[in-house]
């Protein structure tokens, strides 16, 4: 009896998304813990940062990355160091064996998550060290032993300088998203550390990063040795799956359009980009205002909040998330159907790392922009990277929306202003030409002239002089006298 070929007993596997090679993980000589930890992850087919990059970094050698976020580069150099370090002998000498350093404490969370999934078969122990976490408890935990140290610039140094954290033992050393550290001001904070590790030579170093600029290239040629250079082409990382258009409206008409826009489209999770906190706050306020489930998050929130935030966005509890560049690069949803340019960041490498929050993992997304008279200069150097016009659509009458929201309160509505007029000064005395040094005016009064102990004057600025009640005239007949 033959076999029936749409017997329900066969299970029909999915397909192989697109957007993964036809690698295998299982196809490298990779230790048996670090398999079962990608089988947990759900990871079976390579990404082409990690088809490309693992073949290199698994022997050893340095590997300078490019590549976009939600790209899979995490995995391809948590995998490289958890290998690495089961294939080294168990020293237990309890000095950390590997650093990560991270711009941002969301994006340190986000790799502290997925190293405990990938390690979780392994006796390698993590540990997250950023700003505004319990400070002695992480003192504690480093004081103890471990093996990885995922980490900020900041308190690591910190930890560093009291003799907390050493570096003796770093064999492993990854720098995530390097131009984003460079463009925060970590710079001389990076050559500190780098400075204070093992010699190049004595370990392995992996750099990724987004954009391949001058300064994270002088990176690589004086911290890394003769890295491997990889990349993933940033255009086809950006363009692929991501449906950008780009409206030209004005100051008090973006956001009637923004609320036409939330009933237009077709959206499940949506990210809004402003350039500065007040902006965040101000538009939080009203998309609140007009019955929008939105929250904000800015670069100076305190941590425990921004983790709960974050924690709500991935869940789904919040739909609308508002957010300045600096808290942006922790964001990692794989679901963010929408991200929308409120305002035209005035970087444009920032455009890229923006609108990388949507089309995540081979899924589709929208990125919409919205051109007011304030931001549009920005707009020029926005294609000028991407090499072709962004989309115009211009949009009808009925889709403005009128604002329903209340006046902000006079308490907030007060901060935001002096906020916005501390910003305008600024840019005020940038552009302030030189003025001629004004001339200095001589005193007309010394301390101590009343008794004779001021400098000697001429004759016209005596005649000038000022002449208190008191003074008198000199007397001649007594100056004869004596003489």
């Amino acid at each position: 009896m033959s076999e029936d070929p749409q017997s329900p007993l066969q299970i029909q596997r999915a397909q192989k998304p697109e957007f993964l090679t036809d690698t295998r993980f299982d196809s490298f000589d990779l230790h048996a813990e670090v398999l079962a930890g990608l089988n947990d992850a759900g990871f079976v087919y390579c990404t082409p940062i990690q088809a490309q990059t693992l073949p290199v970094s698994l022997t050893g050698r340095d590997v300078a990355g490019q590549a976009q976020t939600g790209t899979g580069k995490t995995a391809a150099f948590l995998v490289t160091v958890i290998n690495g370090l089961l294939s080294k002998p168990d020293e237990s000498s309890g000095l950390p064996a590997a650093l990560i350093v991270a711009p941002t404490r969301e994006l340190s969370q986000q790799i502290y998550e997925e190293a405990k999934v990938l390690a979780h078969h392994t006796r390698l122990s993590q540990v997250q060290v950023v700003g505004g976490v319990d400070y002695l408890k992480q003192a504690e935990i480093l004081r103890q032993g471990v093996d990885i140290v995922i980490c900020t610039p900041g308190r690591i140094i910190d930890y560093y300088k009291q003799g907390i954290f050493k570096t003796e033992g770093i064999k492993s050393l990854v720098i995530d998203e390097a131009d984003r550290l460079l463009d925060l001001g970590f710079a001389k904070d990076m050559r500190y550390i780098l400075r204070k590790l093992p010699p190049y030579d004595k370990r392995q170093s992996m750099l990724f990063s987004a954009t391949l600029s001058y300064r994270v290239m002088e990176l690589t040629y004086e911290y890394m040795n003769l890295p491997e250079f990889i990349s993933v082409t940033p255009q086809t990382v950006t363009v692929e799956g991501i449906e950008q258009s780009l409206y030209h409206v004005g100051s008090e008409k973006k956001l009637p359009l923004l609320l036409g826009l939330l009933k237009r489209e077709e959206w499940s999770r949506m990210l809004i980009f402003v350039n500065t906190k007040a902006g965040v706050e101000n538009l939080t306020y009203r998309l609140k205002g007009n019955g929008c489930p939105a929250e904000g998050i800015t670069g100076d929130l305190p941590q425990r909040k921004r983790f709960q935030l974050m924690a709500q966005f991935k869940k789904g509890q919040i739909k609308i998330l508002v957010a300045t560049d600096v808290a942006s690069r922790g964001i990692h949803v794989e679901d963010i159907s929408h991200v929308i340019n409120y305002d035209l960041p005035q970087d444009s490498e920032n455009y890229i790392h923006r609108i990388g929050r949507t089309a995540r993992a081979g899924k589709t997304g929208k990125a919409i922009s919205l051109a007011c008279e304030r931001y549009v200069f920005h707009l020029e150097q926005v294609e000028q990277m991407l090499d072709y016009k962004i989309p115009v659509i211009w949009p009808e009458e009925d889709w403005y929306v009128e604002d329903q929201s209340r006046p902000l309160p006079n308490k907030r509505r007060s901060r935001l202003k002096r906020t916005d007029q501390r910003r305008n000064r600024t840019a005020a005395k940038k552009q302030r030409p030189g003025r001629a040094p004004e001339k200095k005016r001589k005193p007309s009064h010394f301390p101590g002239a009343f008794f004779g102990f001021g400098p000697e004057l001429k004759a016209d600025e005596r005649r000038d002089a000022p002449k208190g009640p008191n003074s008198k005239a000199p007397d001649t007949k007594t100056a004869n006298a004596k003489n």
